[in-house]
């Protein structure tokens, strides 16, 4: 069994630290929510919104990356995986470089995330580093799932899983810790928590 799993705001939470690097910075008001979702959709309401948020996006996923923390239970998820010798596939939709900002390797510092946190340690979760594929666009990311001929495919956006070009036969599982999506369309199973996706995952084997 094949299991197919995003990175970013899915195994990876960023709600804190995009909180800390705009309160740094005096971007938001220290009553706001923090939450990525707040945080983004204050600056969006602001001037320049969107340049800042794309700015704070580099620093938060480049140079800060490694404050970043897991999602609860996302790492229980991926020692089960190894205890049950089902192999893993992070699949991301990452870009090398921010699009402004400092000139910082996004891929390398995700890598070195992972390198800290077990991944590819026999001690830890013992991936292979060939298991990790950062893509350029949404397009090549749905075809890497394919090729890596996943069983399911672990996801926090809709639009990916709900996409016309999302390998058939690959089992969907949303990501949704906030709740946002009520009713999962057809073929797209949702849940709020890592436990909740890795008690459906026991059912499938």
């Amino acid at each position: 069994m094949h299991i197919g799993v995003d990175f970013d705001n899915t195994l990876v939470s960023y709600d804190a630290l995009f909180y800390r690097c705009a309160r740094e910075r005096r971007l938001i008001p220290a009553e706001l929510t923090p939450t990525k979702a707040a945080v983004r959709e204050w600056l969006w309401r602001q001037p320049e919104g969107n340049t800042v948020w794309t700015q704070l996006q580099g620093e938060v996923y480049g140079a800060r990356m490694a404050e970043a923390v897991w999602f609860p239970g996302a790492d229980t998820f991926l020692s089960f995986c190894r205890r049950r010798g089902l192999a893993v596939f992070i699949i991301s939709h990452k870009l090398k470089y921010p699009a402004l900002g400092p000139r910082v390797n996004l891929r390398e510092a995700a890598l070195s995330w992972m390198e800290t946190h077990g991944f590819f340690s026999p001690g830890g979760f013992g991936l292979e580093s060939a298991a990790v594929c950062f893509e350029d666009s949404r397009e090549h990311k749905l075809e890497r799932i394919g090729e890596r001929q996943c069983t399911c495919f672990i996801e926090d956006l809709l639009e990916v899983l709900s996409d016309p070009a999302f390998p058939s036969g690959v089992i969907k599982i949303l990501f949704d810790p906030a709740g946002e999506v009520q009713t999962p369309p057809n073929g797209i199973s949702a849940f709020r928590s890592w436990g909740g996706i890795q008690s459906y995952v026991e059912t499938l084997l």
